[in-house]
């Protein structure tokens, strides 16, 4: 075991979680699933990693709480990802939008398979991928290594900037949210908005009905690794891969997410979205392929 994790036993084997804290402070995970593990939420300090052990056929997610307060008594709160329960341990509540999830379903037993995604449905809070070791199948790593928050068009930012809402969060009408006359694939189609998430977080849930390029699947898996604030390679292969310099790779994100935010820009410059978005993807997908092959 590497030094410095700790591993908590629970239940009959399943799967281990394993929480890494790669950012430059303190993230307190928080925990929400059937059965109710060891712990529903715990801090993390920068640098630091903690497993927990689930059980066959758990059912849950993770995410990041970041700005806490927590007094000796380990009662506070959190200003992103807050579950409302005022201490540490979430006690089966769930996390205040907007917050970035890693959604898990265990497989029930040997032949079976993990269902597992990060999600930005209920908005954005912190960088988050799973990592996955051992198993059979996809296995593949997913999630958010783009910085949401800087890019977050205005209307949907919170107000410290340490969070990116959802349109449905936002707004709440049936269009955003996939409900009523749009509650289908085929009636609730992707947004500029969700667009803009997707673009920056290629593999990731962009609202409810992005299944197609954001559930991952993995049979026997030994780990599943939730990483806050993963590392980008040196010099960044968004500098490298292309043509295109860090500078004018966020200008060109600035672009997209005001553009994304203005709705009568949205009517004159659709040709122009869809190009950003092309590019943004491409830059993506070319970071995740380096990232899988090192």
């Amino acid at each position: 075991m590497n030094e410095g994790i700790e591993l908590i036993v629970f239940g009959v084997y399943g799967a281990t979680f394993t929480f890494t804290n790669k950012c430059d402070y303190t993230v307190w995970p928080g925990i929400l699933g059937t059965p109710t593990l060891e712990t529903t939420g715990f801090k993390l300090t920068k640098g630091k990693s903690r497993s927990l052990q689930a059980p066959l056929g758990w059912s849950g997610r993770f995410w990041g709480r970041t700005s806490c307060n927590f007094d000796g008594l380990g009662q506070g709160s959190c200003v992103t990802g807050d579950c409302g329960s005022g201490q540490v341990d979430c006690n089966g509540a769930g996390a205040a939008p907007p917050a970035t999830l890693a959604e898990f379903t265990l497989g029930s037993g040997s032949g079976t398979q993990d269902f597992y995604d990060v999600s930005l449905v209920d908005g954005y809070n912190i960088q988050m991928i799973v990592e996955v070791s051992g198993g059979s199948g996809d296995c593949a790593t997913t999630g958010c290594v783009g910085d949401l928050n800087r890019r977050c068009p205005s209307e949907l930012r919170v107000a410290d900037g340490g969070g990116c809402k959802s349109a449905c969060e936002m707004f709440g009408t049936p269009e955003y949210c996939c409900k009523g006359a749009f509650d289908s694939p085929a009636a609730c189609q992707p947004t500029a908005y969700s667009k803009l998430f997707k673009s920056a977080c290629p593999k990731s849930y962009s609202y409810a009905y992005d299944d197609a390029t954001s559930t991952f699947t993995c049979m026997g898996a030994d780990e599943y690794t939730v990483v806050f604030c993963p590392l980008l390679p040196s010099g960044s292969i968004k500098a490298k891969a292309s043509n295109i310099s860090e500078d004018s790779l966020d200008a060109l994100l600035e672009l997209y997410a005001q553009l994304a935010s203005d709705s009568n820009a949205m009517i004159i410059n659709s040709s122009l979205l869809l190009v950003l978005a092309m590019c943004l993807t491409e830059e993506n997908r070319l970071f995740q392929h380096k990232n899988s092959d090192t």
